[in-house]
């Protein structure tokens, strides 16, 4: 019903900025307002984790997992049909795979299992 694709990942140095999107295509009569988004990463040997979230419609709440506050930044434009995470200050301890998920819900969703489609995820590396 869903399918997301991310993309905006590649190599930049601690202290830079990168900003990933998430394309959705939906089937006919899903509406992308609908869904709840979020941004998760995992590094290897780690489990995936909670990054960002953001409310569905106008986008008016949104949660940030504590190590990524005042740096990043999610947002969404419905009419594209996408969500953004704007990663500023980078470090190294942000390299991971960056995945982008959606699930229908009315309350703003941090719960890695709670999400029911998912990108194929886009590398972020940090170099120092």
């Amino acid at each position: 019903q869903v399918q997301l694709v991310e993309s905006g990942g590649g190599l930049v140095q601690a202290g830079g900025s990168l900003r990933l999107s998430c394309a959705a295509s939906l089937a006919s009569g899903h509406t992308f307002g609908n869904y709840v988004m979020g941004w998760f990463r995992q590094a290897p040997g780690k489990e995936r984790e909670f990054v960002a979230a953001i409310s569905r419609s106008g986008g008016r709440a949104t949660d940030y997992a504590d190590s990524v506050k005042g740096r990043f930044t999610i947002s969404r434009d419905n009419a594209k049909n996408t969500v953004y995470l704007q990663m500023n200050s980078l470090k190294l301890e942000d390299a991971a795979v960056y995945y982008c998920a959606a699930v229908f819900s009315w309350a703003l969703i941090t719960v890695v299992d709670r999400y029911d489609y998912w990108g194929q995820g886009t590398q972020v590396t940090v170099s120092s």
